[in-house]
């Protein structure tokens, strides 16, 4: 039985095009993906750039929480005062790691997704790139004028020259000349003409894959180094010694992974001073200080002492620590007595402080020795005056007038409950006030070298005078004090190595061109025709100059090869 004609035509119209095109009226059926099908989809989706960059800005977005909410890698105590300030939204935001953020479930998972997404991009791209290193340039394009940047010149050969050997000649020439600026050079002769390809520019792609290697290198060091980075904070007060160990001295202590804190380099830094400098009263910027100088004898372990200074934005380097510092403030010497005389508290406690003019409070705990426990809310006042209030308060940071106020509570101070407590808060919950607001009885004030009586015949209280022999003023008479923040990182150098190689690479993909150009002779009788061509891989606006520039240089340089031959150029 014969088709119909209509069905014959329909058959045969496109007899290449297939049962599942577009436009047939066939049901469209997708292959079936296997575990290993699917499997090579979800690497080919994780493995590509736009992924890639995908994956970079949400690491750049997860950065943003660590520098609003502390963090107790580098701000233990800021942790545990945001829990005191908000007590209702931090333990949520500890529940989303938000306290932890680098070191979050989330926040890794992003980094090792983008670090295996990097290395399925670059592994492909890098031997592709090895493969084109040693490839020969393209041979040369049958019509070069078919491209956008071509020039042609003929030049006219006197009687008897030899058109193909001067074609030969020609691309020989022109092939130096590209060789000298750069190119990769092969020589592509036959169907009665003679060419040159030349092909230079592949430190684009080097520089791109380097970038990406550099970066590579950065999320590497970032991520082993600080398995090995440890930050610790200690506060020394003038005269005092701190012992880089961490069972003594750290008062905070944050360790990669990898550190064993009982291997660290046991150094020692002694606080002999601390000078500062402040504008003086009267100036209109009267208070402001100047230049911060902890001055510090430092010894390393079997090894003679050092003098040592730390600055701000200068830090201290030892035994592969920097040491930064980070405050500074007053220490008073405080002398308790019981009611008997006997010293039950002695100590230069450092006073946290409160403003420019370095009004200062400090917290002074006796658990025993006295009739029962007293607690002190103490606050210095380097300069005391008095403000329009009636309330007393520093009016410089130096030491003109300085006053030490203290109210007296008595109770139980919670030390022997399990719960942690820090050394600068008081918590009076339970606790007797016996001087100050409104207990009828004044606090006690205490000028450098003065003692007073505590309440209810608890002992006496004294405020020492540290000043040297011989001291005509009080300038010296109040120890200071420095907070210094410990902290080693392994990985810096090779962050900062890496980050410069991705500049320097990135500076290579975006200003080094990648091109081709090519130089055809085609003798043709008497007259020799000479094609000049150029492709740019990617936006390259100099390629027509370099066109045209190749084009003179060639022409001057042919015609002076063969100056008897009366050659002459005719450029069209």
């Amino acid at each position: 039985m014969s088709r119909l004609r209509s069905e014959s035509t329909a058959a045969s119209a496109d007899p290449l095009r297939p049962a599942d095109h577009v436009d047939g009226s066939g049901e469209i059926t997708s292959p079936r993906l296997g575990p290993a099908g699917w499997a090579r989809w979800a690497w080919r989706q994780l493995t590509s750039m736009r992924n890639a960059l995908v994956l970079l800005l949400l690491l750049a977005i997860a950065a943003v929480p660590g520098s609003i909410v502390p963090q107790r890698s580098a701000d233990p105590n800021g942790v545990t005062e945001y829990f005191t300030d908000h007590p209702s939204l931090a333990p949520v935001l500890d529940k989303l790691q938000l306290f932890d953020v680098y070191s979050s479930a989330w926040f890794s998972a992003i980094y090792i997704l983008l670090f295996i997404s990097l290395i399925g991009c670059v592994i492909p791209r890098v031997r592709h790139h090895l493969k084109a290193l040693r490839a020969q340039p393209p041979r040369t394009p049958a019509r070069l004028g078919r491209l956008g940047d071509h020039r042609e010149s003929l030049v006219e050969l006197a009687p008897g020259v030899d058109a193909a050997a001067a074609a030969s000649r020609a691309v020989e020439i022109a092939a130096k000349q590209l060789k000298s600026a750069g190119y990769r050079v092969a020589r592509y002769d036959g169907r009665g003409s003679y060419s040159v390809s030349a092909e230079r520019g592949y430190l684009r792609e080097t520089g791109n894959l380097l970038f990406h290697i550099a970066l590579l290198g950065v999320l590497l060091a970032v991520g082993i180094g600080g398995g090995y980075a440890y930050t610790g904070q200690r506060v020394i007060v003038q005269g005092t010694t701190f012992v880089n160990s961490v069972g003594t001295d750290y008062s905070s202590f944050n360790p990669g992974r990898f550190v064993d804190p009982d291997s660290l380099t046991p150094y020692t830094m002694k606080l002999d001073k601390f000078d500062v400098s402040y504008q003086p009263v009267g100036s209109g910027s009267q208070g402001q200080a100047g230049d911060f100088v902890a001055h510090l004898t430092t010894q390393l372990p079997g090894q003679k002492t050092t003098d040592s200074e730390i600055r701000v934005n200068h830090p201290l380097n030892i035994a592969g620590d920097r040491v930064y510092l980070m405050g500074n403030g007053y220490a008073p010497t405080v002398t308790i007595r019981n009611a008997d005389g006997k010293i039950v508290f002695h100590d230069s406690i450092a006073f946290l402080p409160q403003n420019n003019e370095l009004t200062s409070l400090g917290i002074i705990k006796v658990p025993d020795g006295l009739k029962e426990q007293v607690g002190m809310l103490a606050f210095f006042y380097p300069t005391q005056v008095k403000n329009d209030l009636g309330a007393y308060a520093s009016g410089y940071p130096a030491l003109l007038n300085p006053v030490l106020s203290i109210n007296v509570y008595s109770g139980d101070l919670g030390l022997n409950n399990g719960v942690p407590r820090s050394v600068y808060a008081l918590d009076t919950t339970g606790m007797t006030q016996l001087t100050g607001g409104k207990t009828g009885t004044e606090s006690i004030e205490l000028a450098p070298g003065d003692t007073a009586d505590l309440p209810n015949g608890l002992g006496t209280v004294s405020f020492d005078n540290e000043s040297p022999a011989g001291a005509t003023d009080l300038s010296q008479s109040v120890k200071r004090f420095v907070s210094l923040q410990i902290h080693r990182d392994v990985a810096g150098p090779w962050v900062l190595s890496f980050a410069v190689l991705a500049v320097l690479s990135l500076l290579l993909a975006l200003f080094v061109p990648r091109r081709r150009m090519w130089v055809k002779a085609t003798p043709d009788g008497g007259v020799l025709q000479l094609e000049y061509a150029g492709l740019a891989r990617g936006e390259d606006p100099t390629l027509g100059g370099a066109v045209d520039a190749l084009a003179v240089k060639h022409g001057a340089a042919f015609e002076a090869d063969a100056p008897t031959e009366g050659a002459q150029p005719r450029v069209n």
